[in-house]
């Protein structure tokens, strides 16, 4: 009997070590796959592992701080209006909202949360962290689901993907959106996102009001896209709006 039980050990043992390697390896693919999407719009640029101010918990692959040490060639500043590797920054209002969540568990603990337009992830990441049952990081742009899934190992941190919020069923407590109005055909997804969650929180620091009267602000944040990118400081200002 106790020679079964130390072979079950060693098997068990075994699994476990056989699933880290795997989820290693995992981890490694999507920073390589992530670091080449971001080079072919940066060519000069690499990932590196680092922890944005205020929310030192939460590891990121995110673009080297000194990344931009002069001007930028044309055709590097065409590649970047054409696809920019916008998911390769945390971005000032992800940044807030994630730092807000794990100060706030109790908005998503036990709840299934999304977070749409996820970028790197860190507003899903943050929200699992802060104990949500189950979180789905949605992006339409596949590198950026590559980096969020990167990060989310870099956590050990269970997500859920997907790329298109049409793929999202209706069975959600809480959906999370942060700097995604800066675009106003993104507009549609606040409707979206109604018809598919009992609750919306967005936070911005691109837009001041919401042309919805269901949603009204309850919080501000002030926080810096990391790496710093040098905005005006009204974009320090974030919003937090909510819909219920």
């Amino acid at each position: 009997m106790q020679m079964l039980r130390t072979a079950q050990t060693v098997v068990l043992s075994y699994d476990v070590l056989m699933k880290a390697a795997q989820r290693h390896i995992e981890l490694e693919v999507n920073l390589a796959k992530s670091e080449a999407a971001l080079q072919r719009t940066l060519p000069d640029a690499r990932l590196q592992i680092t922890a944005p101010p205020t929310v030192a918990q939460i590891k990121l692959a995110l673009i080297n701080s000194d990344f931009q040490t002069g001007p930028l060639p044309a055709s590097v500043m065409h590649a970047v209006i054409a696809k920019p590797a916008y998911w390769a920054f945390c971005w000032g209002s992800g940044l807030a909202l994630a730092r807000w969540l794990l100060e706030n568990p109790e908005v998503v603990a036990n709840k299934r949360v999304a977070d749409v337009g996820c970028g790197c992830g860190i507003g899903a990441i943050a929200a699992k962290m802060a104990g949500a049952a189950h979180v789905i990081a949605c992006d339409n742009d596949p590198d950026a689901l590559v980096n969020a899934q990167a990060n989310a190992a870099l956590n050990d941190v269970p997500l859920a993907f997907c790329a298109d919020v049409a793929q999202l069923d209706g069975d959600l407590d809480l959906i999370l959106m942060a700097d995604v109005l800066y675009d106003k055909s993104n507009y549609p997804l606040l409707s979206t996102a109604k018809s598919l969650a009992n609750s919306i929180i967005v936070a911005d620091s691109r837009v001041r009001t919401i042309d919805d009267s269901d949603f009204a602000v309850f919080h501000t944040s002030e926080a810096l896209t990391y790496p710093n990118l040098g905005e005006f400081d009204e974009f320090r200002d974030v919003r937090f709006f909510r819909a219920s």
